[in-house]
């Protein structure tokens, strides 16, 4: 008999015998399931960051910043640069006529966590009148848009429910005096941080600011990219570089991924290697139950690379319903889930993509667990299958 038919008639009699093992069989399959639960639903949140951040992404609106600047915070941009942005071409007018073209600002507040009533501290931006232009999706829930020349502020209705005093009709005491709340919105279909805006002129005179942090600029077409591009690289007053708005997004939450990440990787590796000591504890006992047989077949001549084979599929095989189950749950208890991640409002998504890698992560289980019972396997003493006889 080849090796390939050794394989097939010992895979099928390992499998015939799961009834008979089936509470070994079971810890297998919990165990993997937990794992990759886990993994999955943690990820779903990294997912769940991404889609929140490109949830109004649109590709033909761009942003400028400094040139050479180490982040967006620390982005300074002159007034005059600013204001020769608007003469570029292929850059979109509104109805007046003028270009949507929005200069932004920031100053720092301090708010206090409804819950608890723990500080923190946020950035408030500056725009001019052009902002919600640049902006359409942005929809007032209660108020009104904030006045130029006055300490008004609109914040999102997420900061209205996460801190104290961002409700329509508050005042809070900022810089420069007391500033009031004149209106809450939502931003598209994202589930929304924490925003306020205010006008520009009047943050800069309380925040003592002379520059921008940035410049929304909105385009004709996404194909009126290069043009503006071109344009702008050769102004050689304008020290400026440009992100897409999708470049901007990831690049302002790559760090909060980058944890949800790590955090996962972490947490799930650590129940992985749990549940792969289990699984290999399980199919040691299967293989101390099955040792006279296994020495029974070698003494009939079955080749030790059949018997490892054999096991290590089975032991793939076995943790696969549990990579099924483990998929399963995450997306019926966690997918569309909402959590606050570093004050972040997300929604939890199980994709496909991860239900496949919650797949290649169990086959991985599968194979280390059954590494080393399937060495042992092989290794079963012929003499004890020729006095079974």
């Amino acid at each position: 008999m080849n090796i390939a038919r050794q394989f097939s008639a010992l895979l099928g009699m390992s499998l015939s015998g799961i009834p008979a093992r089936l509470g070994l069989v079971s810890t297998i399959i919990v165990g993997v399931a937990c794992a990759v639960g886990v993994l999955v639903s943690m990820l779903a949140m990294g997912v769940g960051a991404r889609r929140e951040a490109l949830g109004n992404v649109r590709p033909d609106r761009v942003i400028l910043l400094q040139a050479q600047a180490p982040s967006p915070f620390q982005s300074n941009i002159p007034k005059d640069q600013a204001a020769a942005v608007a003469s570029l071409p292929g850059i979109r007018r509104n109805a007046k006529g003028e270009p949507i073209v929005v200069p932004m600002a920031t100053g720092f507040v301090q708010a206090r966590n409804r819950r608890d009533r723990s500080p923190i501290g946020f950035p408030i931006g500056g725009v001019t009148k052009e902002f919600t232009d640049f902006f359409p999706e942005l929809r007032l829930t209660s108020g009104r848009m904030f006045q130029p020349g006055l300490r008004e502020l609109i914040a999102s209705n997420k900061c209205a429910q996460q801190y104290s005093d961002f409700a329509t009709g508050d005042t809070r005491h900022m810089q420069g005096g007391d500033w009031a709340i004149v209106g809450n919105f939502d931003m598209g279909d994202t589930e929304g941080t924490c925003v306020v805006y205010t006008d520009v002129a009047t943050l800069q005179s309380a925040f003592n600011r002379n520059t921008f942090m940035l410049v929304y600029v909105m385009l004709q077409s996404a194909a009126s990219l290069d043009e503006f591009k071109r344009a702008m690289n050769l102004d050689p007053t304008l020290k400026l570089s440009l992100k897409s708005q999708q470049q901007f997004a990831e690049d302002s939450s790559g760090q909060l991924n980058g944890i949800l990440n790590f955090v996962s990787y972490f947490v799930g590796t650590i129940m992985a290697l749990a549940a792969t000591v289990g699984a290999a504890n399980s199919l040691y006992a299967i293989v101390d139950g099955r040792r006279r047989e296994l020495a029974t077949l070698r003494a009939l001549g079955f080749d030790n690379v059949a018997i490892v084979a054999s096991l290590l599929l089975e032991s793939i095989l076995l943790a696969l319903p549990g990579a099924l189950i483990g998929a399963v749950a995450a997306w019926a208890l966690f997918n569309g889930f909402q959590a606050s991640p570093m004050g972040t409002s997300l929604r939890l998504a199980v994709t496909p993509s991860l239900a496949l890698l919650g797949l290649a992560w169990a086959l991985g289980m599968g194979l280390l667990a059954g590494l080393l019972p399937a060495l042992r396997a092989s290794r079963a003493a012929v003499t004890l299958g020729l006095r079974a006889v």
